[in-house]
């Protein structure tokens, strides 16, 4: 009972002098110098105010605008160069990104006749046709999407809805007079195979341009992201690896048809009937009419050339270029457009080649033509075959099988 009374008494003496230990005045100690004179006052320790409330430490906010001194104040402002502005505003890095927007160059360890554009990310401003003054990249993107995407769509879309027109309204054109089944060789086995390398490659490269143009309108809401990401990173490796392949086909065409294809006066009498598109009769031609000969010089020449070039330049297998980007998207425009020009061209040259024309598949599939198709379509090439000037069978190869019609026995009724 005795120690859990003086426990408590312990415990209560403890917490008294605990309370009142900041109030309680020391005794000074004469032995530590500068004592107190008996009878004065208690020295007092100076007092600290407790800080206002509204002055409470921890990190405060403060408006931009109002922080001195003022940087947009100074007549330079929009002349400091980015050292000069970290001085007053220190983050705001403004004056390198106007440099960068306005194309100014920076520093690269590279060699400027191998990497010119190192030190440029965003580039200069210029004017493409059709597009706005700002920096390339977006006078090129404006040219794109809002000339060669939705113009090229369209007369593409006309091309293909005038040969429907044509087609419904007239019909293939057919041969007037009865097939004899005697037959002349059109093209040798080489020209077949030349042109059917052309104009695979040609398709090849068209529909893959024409999913890596126009895909994501069509075809991109059907099938999804995924697969349409899949598809389109298939065929514009494709396209790469089959373009300079078209190429070649190029040169073979050009020196295969070149010597047929020299123009005349009596193309210029075919082009003013249209080819009897609208008549009853086709104009006389030789091996090629005008029509043929257009596509060879204005689609195999002029545009495959244009096209070949700018390909070869996007797939950088020219030689003696840097390959910068403004040189990009110039051949890149140019490659768009002349490809859209060349499709059209095309499309007509297939549809006669085709359903448009009777016999004429036959020709490019087998080699051979009738003489009745020969004489109705290709009079003056027919008649130089018939005063033997050009020889009807230039191969080896033999023609197909003329049929034999059966014969026909007296008092037969059949």
């Amino acid at each position: 009972m005795n120690k859990l009374l003086n426990a408590l008494a312990l415990t209560a003496a403890l917490t008294a002098a605990l309370a009142s230990g900041p109030g309680m005045a020391q005794t000074p100690n004469p032995a530590a110098g500068g004592g107190a004179v008996s009878g004065a006052p208690a020295p007092q320790a100076p007092s600290v105010e407790a800080p206002a409330a509204s002055q409470a430490g921890g990190i405060r906010g403060q408006n931009i605008f109002e922080v001195k001194p003022e940087a947009s104040a100074d007549p330079n402002y929009f002349q400091q160069s980015n050292g000069e502005r970290m001085k007053v505003q220190p983050g705001n890095n403004a004056p390198m990104w106007r440099q960068v927007g306005q194309g100014v160059t920076g520093y690269s360890s590279l060699p400027v006749s191998q990497a010119p554009e190192a030190g440029n990310l965003i580039q200069p401003f210029v004017k493409y046709p059709g597009s706005r003054l700002t920096n390339a990249g977006e006078a090129w993107r404006q040219v794109r999407n809002q000339w060669i995407i939705p113009y090229g769509a369209a007369f593409l879309f006309v091309v293909l809805l005038a040969i429907a027109i044509y087609y419904f309204t007239h019909g293939p054109i057919r041969l007037h007079g009865a097939p004899t089944g005697r037959k002349i060789e059109r093209f040798t086995p080489f020209e077949r195979a030349t042109h059917w390398s052309n104009a695979i490659a040609f398709v090849v490269l068209a529909v893959s341009g024409l999913v890596m143009a126009f895909g994501q309108f069509f075809l991109l809401p059907i099938i999804g992201a995924s697969l349409f990401g899949g598809l389109t990173y298939a065929l514009k490796t494709l396209h790469n690896f089959v373009g300079p392949l078209f190429v070649v086909s190029l040169v073979l065409m050009f020196i295969t048809f070149v010597r047929d294809n020299l123009p005349s006066m009596a193309d210029l009498r075919w082009l003013a009937k249209a080819g009897g598109l609208f008549g009853s009769a086709e104009p006389p031609s030789h091996r090629f009419n005008a029509g043929e000969k257009l596509v060879f010089w204005g689609g195999v020449l002029v545009l495959g050339a244009i096209i070949a070039g700018s390909g070869l330049f996007l797939d950088k297998l020219l030689p003696g270029f840097v390959y910068t980007r403004g040189e990009m998207q110039v051949a890149h425009m140019i490659h768009g457009v002349s490809t859209i020009l060349m499709m059209a061209m095309i499309l007509g040259h297939i549809y006669i080649g085709t359903i448009g024309m009777t016999g004429a598949y036959d020709a490019m599939r087998h080699g051979y033509v009738d003489e009745t198709w020969a004489r109705e379509h290709h009079a003056y090439w027919y008649d130089d075959i018939v005063a033997g000037k050009i020889p009807a069978q230039r191969s080896a190869e033999l023609p197909p099988a003329m049929p034999v019609p059966p014969a026909r026995v007296e008092g037969n009724p059949s």
